[in-house]
């Protein structure tokens, strides 16, 4: 508040005339109830104080100082007001309830404790955040240097990473300056924008070194590192634009990469991360928890950590106390015995006598109802209803019957009389809140009710019903929920006069449900509704004076208004008043509201004795009330309560703290005639001790009886037999639970501290929601909360109850106000609770969902948080601090000697994990393979004896063949590709040549080429010519790294490549010779080159893997020949067949299918370009129809593609006639795990267009192998297993049941190719695994490439990924290669076509991909697929760790409002299935995750981009 200028003192404010004091209250009020804006207020407020300003002046420089030394702490001098009764009101419609000065002095002074220990919470990054601070030089406190705001330091601040810390005891005055620097919208400078911290992480150490922290450690404080600056040692260098590939392969498995990063324990100056993350880690490193008990870690079941109990926490010590029983009730003798005949006796014999009075809406009286009156309109109501609706042999209602009331509480006259209408006609009212939308808060359960009751029939008055939501034809609305209504309008005019012979049927007083007793005692009411209290606060207190009334019914809040606005009337006497009953006195909260209301109206003649608190509870009704007391004899007393006592449930005085005190009332002694006693508030009905908190029971006449329609519930509720330690019943006389939790204090008094449906139980300990609000409020909320608007509720994440506030913030509030205030928050309910907040939510004001008299409802807030609708402005989650029951870190076990694990398997009788698939050398081929052992020498005879043969047909997007390939033109246009190597290349054999194609033939052909020439050909992906910059590097990349002497490309790429926009994104004057092969000659080599040895390198094979590895591999024409000879065996690939391929060209198995095995095998291929299914989702579908394909193979994107774009279009798909029925094998060629969940989708999809299930199948390769498994034609159905997650992250294989929690279904990657053994190795120790047990899948087969071509010739990697030896067991020394998946292998009851038992190949996942958290290792796809389902909202997630954090990216692809709704949602469902804490969740646009073309998420990329600022995010949070 420190910009409102000259606050004035408590001590000037005294000596100010009472009318300014009063005037200034009035002002607070509108302010904040938004009734005027800030700067209307501050006008009017100077207008007023002007007079004054000597008396204030001096005072308050003082008072500025003050302010300048705390900052933001909110001290004594700004939340004072203007009066010692008038509080600074903060909002309306709520907070009364939880007026307290003392806690609000508790509230400030444990905020002033945590000055100590500041700590710099990055701040979340918004996009479009008009918050830009100005740099560093501009934020110099001004005791340094002056500030000096030039462009140029406003250009560097995005380039800037600092860190920041200081006390910042004096802080403010320049934070705020720096604030109003510079305002910009551009997302990349906002990212470092908020709160950030100078220093380094050494002082920061020192700092927690130096903090005491409890049981629960506070939050860190964030208010006053407001500004950003920044340090020049820590500027880094201009972005350089890496390719995807940080690195290149060569330097693998982590041995060199930490020469780029290396994150041991802090981050080094050259890597990327923003300070954000930085200032995240600080804050994290402080100590979270007392050490954990040791435990054992059960092999097969992770244990959830239970935090023992504090051996000093208070236990209760009382005896067990004795039901209290009320005054014996009295017996009055000639008084009407039941309602009814009351209503008859005084509306026959006083109908003159006043019954009801009811206001207009300026708080005038405007219509008296007399008992005569009542009495007769109710008659009429009660014959109408039995007699005029349906007809005479069917009556609508009978005796009995239910029936809804529906009035509107400014209507009490209506209202009164259908309530008593329906008593006289024998059928049961059930009064209801006025609808007034379709989608009330709170209106299905509303409807729930009607439904129960059976309620066909709804009365109303004509005005109520006008007012309801009508659909276009002026029908009423169908509520969300409700049955259907017939609706009656009891207006007089519409109502029958008895004939004068009927006579309602008045029974004497039984057991029935009823009540309402100013009629029973003939007394007068005057009924005040909340509409009038809302435009004169004061009439209530006026209707008192003008009737001297004995008794006033009123709330907190009603205290609260009539001293906001009582200068209004200075002659209003309450002296008559008897009684003044504050109906929420149960509020623990109240006695402030109480006091400050006699201190205010003691001199308008209110009675101290007459203030009597009430409890009641909708079940037990009036639980206790306190009486009049005697003039003159002393108040009763209060209890001051430690609320750490009262989180253990026990009742102590406090002594120790005065901060965290809670201060309570009397509600008077135990109804006349009934019983009270206090039990337990969980498990059976037990009786607590004298000095223990429990739930309220009562038994007397007057409680309700049941529940309607719900017995169950009724039983534990209205009939509860409290039981002593023994588990005995004590006596037989039921009680009713009233819901109120409390204690019975000396001399018999009642007592309440809260409510059963507020009580939030963390940990063991009960905290009480209204408790939690009060100290927000009591943080300065003016500033930022909604009319102190605050929702407290728990939601259940991770084996215990989590506390998550949610306030609506004022439209006015600026970020860094809310931020501060929310830090704030969780710093005081840590402080006075001993609590951590899990999360705190800002929501725009007036969205949370209200109850019908505008308070919050809690239970609907609640259902939006945890489905994701809340849509929040501001959000802050705190994981980090209170979760403190996850299990311990794994530490790892020295492993068992490979040897021991081989011996222990044979003594198990397991077999040693291996597979193999049919051996090459037993299946006799013809003799085309035994003559040729070159793939040129093939497509070459080809050409001579089927020249017209067509291998290759490449469609365009609308499905029409754009150009095929015969054998001999294919040899003919390789042939001239071939002379224009030698001619204007000028290439040597064994030469590298990079061919830079679309997709298609022309690339085939470009590939025979190199081969006639001797050359070794390259095949990579041309870049996109929209982003250049993003696809370039990694072209020239490729083309570095492989040492090309010359490209190969179309005319356009090669305008491309030397364009303008090129030569930005890389250096396009080093580009080796580049040909284009678009108008060749007509010339022919001379002789065609024939490699000497089959060893000889036939063509490299380049790809970026997942991890941002750039890896080449060496293909030789011999491992080529084998390759093509094992799809062909597998897929029984002849001349005769027709295959799809919609895959991309450019590596690994889709390479080898586009390229190689048609010329090799004869058959016919269809290559379909998967971007064109981008113009065409149809088009590989109808391919396969057109040409009755029975075997396609495709990618994971193209097949996502058609299982998203297709999948509300398969009528289209019937209608066009496309059938799939011909399809024997559906392949997807990958490079990951099989994504079982797609597959399914899929099959599940076009099962309606024929396509068979068992058709789906997987392909799986490696780096060091493309092509390991392919389902092929024969052999049995790929299998699948469940297997458990949390055995998986500790690197062990546990099969489980399906539907078992926390499984996860694999399938099996298709059968092994022929010629290929599989062996399952553990990583370490080199020495091979059991059957089902998790270990590197290793390799040995005939087309396994022979090595990395890298730029670092390291023999030493080679040698370990290609040729290594097992480390134990292997008599015959084979050599495998390393593929770096970890799998399993598992022998089946299936028999395979060798006739034996058939081993399943199950992948896992990659290792480079793995994360190493808390000693577990993740697969981030398990993550991924979690986050995945939590919101119809998240198109697409990624996950990596930064150092030791781990940050979600998820993609929106709904409205930027639900961007912070993810935030809890992704933080709970990881803490709740991985047992991880997320530390940043990333919101970012559709298609911000990079994927390339195997449909594989490159999260390494992203993790590069995210660091260095260029994600453009929507929302940024950073986990506490």
């Amino acid at each position: 508040m420190a910009e409102r200028g000259l606050e004035p003192s408590p001590a000037a404010v005294a000596a100010l005339p009472p009318e300014v004091r009063a005037q200034l209250a009035e002002l607070e009020l509108e302010l904040s109830e938004g009734d005027i804006t800030q700067k209307g207020y501050e006008k009017k407020r100077s207008k007023l104080l002007s007079p004054y300003s000597p008396q204030t002046q001096e005072t308050d420089s003082a008072v500025q100082k003050e302010l300048r030394n705390q900052t933001p702490a909110p001290s004594a001098a700004q939340t004072s007001a203007p009066s010692k009764y008038h509080r600074t009101r903060s909002g309306g419609a709520r907070d009364e309830r939880y007026r307290s000065d003392i806690h609000t002095e508790a509230v400030q002074a444990a905020l002033a404790k945590h000055k100590e220990q500041k700590m710099a919470l990055p701040m979340p990054t918004k996009r479009r955040s008009t918050f830009v601070q100005s740099p560093a030089d501009a934020c110099t406190p001004p005791d340094t240097s002056s500030a000096s705001e030039d462009e140029g330091s406003l250009r560097r601040q995005a380039a800037l990473s600092a860190a920041l810390q200081q006390s910042l005891q004096n802080a403010e005055s320049w934070i705020n300056r720096s604030i109003q620097g510079s305002s910009t919208s551009s997302s990349a400078s906002s990212t470092l924008s908020h709160g950030e911290v100078k220093g380094t992480s050494g002082s920061l150490a020192d700092v927690f070194a130096n903090t005491r922290i409890e049981n629960f450690s506070a939050p860190p404080d964030v208010t006053t590192t407001t500004s950003s600056s920044s340090s020049s040692s820590s500027i880094r260098p201009a972005n350089i634009d890496l390719p995807p590939s940080g690195i290149v392969k060569g330097m693998h498995k982590g041995s060199n990469r930490s020469s780029l990063m290396d994150t041991a324990d802090g981050v080094p100056v050259s890597s990327r991360v923003s300070t954000k993350i930085q200032q995240l880690l600080n804050t994290l490193k402080r100590p979270k928890r007392p050490p954990l008990k040791e435990f054992f870690v059960d092999d097969s079941e992770e244990i959830v950590e239970v935090p023992q109990p504090d051996p000093n926490q208070p236990k209760p010590e009382g005896r067990q106390m004795t039901p209290v029983k009320g005054e014996p009730l009295g017996v009055i003798c000639n008084w009407p015995p039941a309602l009814e005949s009351a209503l008859q006796r005084w509306g026959t014999t006083q109908a003159k006598c006043s019954c009801l009075t009811a206001l207009d809406m300026t708080g005038k009286p405007v219509y008296t109802l007399t008992y005569g009156k009542l009495w007769s309109r109710s008659l009429k109501l009660a014959y109408t209803l039995l007699n005029k609706l349906g007809t005479k042999n069917e009556p609508v209602l009978k005796p009995g019957d239910r029936v809804a009331l529906v009035y509107p509480n400014n209507d009490p006259v209506m209202f009164m009389v259908a309530f008593y209408g329906c008593l006289l006609a024998e059928v049961i009212p059930v009064p209801i809140e006025v609808p007034l939308t379709r989608k009330d808060a709170g209106g299905q359960q509303i409807g729930f009710l009607l439904g129960s009751c059976g309620i066909a029939l709804a009365l109303t008055s004509e005005v109520c019903l006008k007012g309801l939501p009508k659909t276009q034809n002026g029908e009423i609305v169908q509520f969300k929920g409700w049955p259907r209504l017939k609706w009656v309008v009891t207006d007089s005019k519409y109502l029958s006069k008895p004939p004068k012979d009927w006579q309602p049927h008045i029974s004497p007083a039984g057991t029935e449900p009823a009540y309402i007793e100013n009629v029973m005692n003939k007394m007068h009411t005057i009924s005040v509704p909340y509409s009038v209290m809302k435009t004169c606060p004061l009439s209530w207190v006026q209707r008192v004076h003008a009737h001297k009334a004995k008794v006033a019914l009123v709330k907190c809040r009603d205290l609260h208004w009539a001293m906001m606005a009582h200068r209004d009337q200075r002659d209003v006497s309450l002296s008559s008043l008897r009684m003044l009953i504050v109906t929420d006195g149960a509020n623990p909260w109240s006695v402030s509201s109480c006091d400050a209301f006699l201190s205010l109206f003691q001199s308008h003649g209110l009675k101290p004795e007459a203030i009597c608190p009430c409890a009641t509870s909708a079940e037990a009704m009036t639980v206790a009330i306190r009486r009049p007391g005697v003039p003159g004899a002393p108040l009763p007393g209060r209890a001051i309560l430690s609320m750490n006592g009262l989180s253990y449930g026990v009742i102590r005085v406090n002594t120790e703290d005065k901060n965290s005190a809670l201060t309570v009332q009397d509600v008077g002694h135990v109804m006349p005639g009934g019983m009270m006693c206090i039990v337990k508030p969980d498990g059976p009905p037990q009786l607590c001790k004298t000095d223990e908190i429990g739930e309220i029971c009562v038994s007397s006449r007057t409680g309700g009886m049941m529940y309607f329609g719900l017995a169950g519930v009724t039983k534990n509720t209205f009939e509860v037999i409290p039981v002593n330690s023994a588990g005995s019943p004590v006596g037989d006389v039921p009680f009713i639970r009233s819901g109120l939790l409390g204690f019975v204090g000396p001399g018999s008094l009642v007592f309440v501290v809260g409510k059963m449906d507020g009580l939030l139980m963390v940990s063991g300990r009960r905290h009480n929601a209204d408790d939690i609000v009060a100290t927000g409020l009591a943080v300065e909320s003016i500033k930022t909360v909604y009319r102190g608007r605050i929702a407290v509720f728990s939601v259940s994440v991770f084996y215990d109850e989590r506390i998550v506030v949610v306030a609506e913030q004022r439209p006015d509030a600026s970020e860094e106000d809310s931020f501060q205030w929310m830090s704030r928050v969780l710093q005081a309910i840590d402080s006075i609770h001993q609590v951590g907040v899990y999360c705190l939510a800002l929501v725009p004001a007036n969205t949370l969902p209200k109850t019908p008299l505008g308070g919050i409802h809690i239970s609907q807030t609640k259902q939006l948080f945890l489905e994701g609708s809340l849509h929040p402005c501001n959000i802050l989650m705190c994981p980090h601090t209170c979760v403190t029951n996850l299990p311990k870190p794994r530490q790892k076990q020295p492993g068992v000697g490979p040897a021991s694990v081989m011996v222990g398997n044979l003594v198990a009788g397991k077999r040693i994990a291996q597979a193999a698939g049919r051996d090459l050398g037993q299946i006799e081929e013809n003799d085309l393979v035994r003559k040729h052992q070159f793939l040129a020498e093939i497509l070459q005879w080809r050409a001579q004896a089927t020249p017209d043969h067509v291998l290759f047909m490449l469609l365009n997007a609308k499905g029409t063949t754009v150009c095929t390939a015969s054998c001999l033109q294919l040899h003919k246009r390789a042939e001239r590709i071939a002379s224009v190597l030698g001619d204007k290349g000028h290439l040597n054999a064994g030469d590298n040549v990079v061919l830079l194609y679309p997709p298609g033939i022309e690339l085939i052909a470009a590939f025979y080429g190199c081969l006639y020439a001797g050359c070794i050909p390259v095949t990579v992906r041309p870049p996109h010519a929209q982003n250049l910059t993003a696809t370039l590097p990694t072209v020239r990349m490729i083309v570095d790294v492989s040492k090309a002497a010359c490209i190969l490309t179309s005319q356009t790429l090669m305008r491309l490549l030397r364009s303008r926009e090129a030569a930005a994104a890389v250096d396009v004057k080093t580009w080796p010779t580049i040909i284009d092969t678009d108008d060749l000659p007509r010339k022919r080599l001379p002789q065609l080159y024939k490699p000497p040895t089959p060893e000889m390198l036939a063509y490299l094979d380049f790809s970026v893997s997942t991890t941002g590895m750039l890896t080449g591999v060496k293909m030789s024409h011999s491992a080529v020949n084998a390759l093509c000879r094992a799809i062909k065996l597998q897929c029984e690939l002849y001349s005769s067949r027709q295959i799809a391929i919609c895959l991309d060209p450019y590596c690994g198995l889709g390479f080898a299918l586009w390229c190689l095995c048609s010329v090799y095998s004869g058959h016919q291929s269809v290559l379909i370009p998967p971007m064109e299914l981008e113009n065409n989702l149809f088009l590989w579908l109808s391919t396969v129809n057109q040409y009755k394909i029975r075997d396609t193979f495709c990618s994971y994107s193209v097949m996502e593609l058609c299982t998203k774009g297709l999948g509300n279009q398969v009528e289209v798909l019937k209608t066009r006639g496309i059938n799939l029925s011909c399809v024997r094998t559906c392949v997807v060629v990958a490079e990951e795990r099989p994504r079982v969940a797609l597959q399914q989708s899929f099959s599940k999809l076009f099962k309606d267009i024929g396509l068979s299930p068992r058709a789906v199948s997987t392909t799986f390769g490696s780096r060091v192998n493309v092509a390991i498994c392919l389902q092929g034609t024969s052999g049995p159905d790929p299998t699948t297993v469940y297997v458990d997650l949390k055995s998986l992250r500790h690197d062990r294989v546990r099969l489980v049941e399906r539907g078992a929690p926390q499984s996860l279904l694999l399938s099996e990657s298709g059968k092994i190719l022929p010629g290929v053994k599989v062996v399952i190795v553990n990583p370490e120790t080199k020495g091979p695994v059991g059957d089902s047990h998790l270990g590197e899948i290793w390799v040995n087969s005939p087309h396994t490439a022979s090595g990395y071509y890298t730029i670092y010739d390291s023999e030493t990697l080679q040698a370990d990924h290609f040729n290594t030896r097992l480390s134990f067991g292997d008599a015959a020394q084979t050599l495998w290669a390393r593929t770096g998946y970890l799998g399993f292998v598992r022998r089946t009851e299936l028999t395979a076509a060798t006739g034996e038992r058939h081993d399943a190949l199950y992948v896992v996942g990659a290792l480079d991909e793995t994360l190493e958290l808390r000693g577990l290792r993740y697969h981030p796809i398990d993550i991924e697929t979690s986050v995945s389902r939590i919101h119809r909202s998240i198109a697409e997630c990624a996950v990596f760790t930064w150092t030791n954090l781990l940050v979600v990216v998820v993609e929106l692809c709904g409205s930027e409002q639900e961007a912070l709704d993810l935030v809890p949602l992704v933080t709970n469902v990881v803490l709740e299935e991985h047992y991880l804490i997320v530390g940043v969740v990333v919101v970012v646009d559709p298609g911000v995750i990079p994927i390339n073309s195997r449909g594989e998420k490159q999260r390494m990329h992203l993790r590069d981009s995210f660091l260095a600022d260029q994600l453009d995010p929507i929302y940024v949070a950073y986990n506490m």
